[in-house]
């Protein structure tokens, strides 16, 4: 009869869990600066209550576009009130290029504006585990200059506070901000991947970005790896998705099922 041994099993369960195999532990030091690029606490007080008012900002409106705040007649509509908040970010990146947080946020925000499903043209408007975009009528040249935005953020956010060795400590807000960052841009290569497997549908990104050249198998891997990198950095979603959104955890998976199927139909079988 067939059998899987303990090493067939263990070899299988590191192929398709992606944090399997040692790693450094991951070191919070509350003694540190809140952001490694702003040493001067001062000013990174000032910069995040900066911050913090756009995200209240937007937090309002979010309850408004949900019904649970009520709106007057002379209330902007909620696209030009969130645009208006991207643009605060705006300045605030422009004036604090080094603040990973807000490039963060800014890059959240145009995701709320124009979409997830930004970065591929497809048969379908959004999916039904999308939130509909708020402002549906932006060109492809818009979209592309947009996407890039988010990519960028996302990736300048990850690199201005990655430690640059995996025994360096960093505080809990820069732990925070890099689980977000990751999380996000794993989710936004999760949907991607999704919308990129429909028929008919394709990338649509700026030429020079490594993305350009992804197929769906590409994005998904992607994703896992930030979502495992968002679990290190704390975000517990995140460590649950990255087993899911592998597609070699998939593979692995059918590969498990078949072994057990077979051992099971030569369970009543003789030697």
């Amino acid at each position: 009869m067939a059998s899987l041994t303990q090493h067939d099993i263990s070899i299988l369960e590191k192929i398709k869990d992606p944090e399997a195999g040692p790693s450094a532990p991951l070191l919070i030091d509350p003694s540190l600066p809140k952001d490694p690029n702003i040493s001067d606490a001062t000013l990174y007080q000032k910069v995040s209550n900066l911050e913090r008012t756009i995200v209240a900002s937007i937090q309002e409106i979010e309850l408004q576009i949900a019904g649970l705040k009520p709106t007057s007649s002379q209330s902007p509509p909620p696209l030009s009130q969130y645009l208006n908040c991207v643009k605060t970010l705006d300045d605030l990146i422009q004036e604090y290029p080094k603040y990973a947080s807000a490039r963060n946020n800014r890059a959240q925000a145009l995701r709320r504006i124009y979409g997830d499903g930004i970065l591929v043209k497809s048969p379908e408007t959004y999916s039904l585990d999308e939130a509909k975009p708020l402002y549906t009528n932006a060109s492809d040249e818009q979209l592309i200059q947009i996407s890039s935005i988010i990519l960028t953020d996302l990736t300048t956010a990850i690199s201005l506070l990655t430690p640059r060795t995996p025994y360096m400590p960093l505080s809990p807000q820069s732990a925070r901000t890099l689980s977000q960052a990751y999380t996000q841009r794993g989710a936004f290569y999760h949907l991607t991947a999704k919308r990129l497997s429909l028929k008919g549908a394709d990338l649509r990104i700026e030429d020079g970005r490594e993305e350009k050249q992804w197929k769906t198998v590409e994005f998904e891997e992607h994703a896992s790896r930030d979502f495992v990198m968002g679990g290190r950095y704390g975000n517990e979603i995140a460590k649950a998705l990255a087993v899911s959104a592998n597609p070699t955890a998939k593979l692995c998976g059918e590969m498990v099922r078949e072994a057990m199927r077979k051992e099971y139909a030569g369970a009543g079988q003789s030697v």
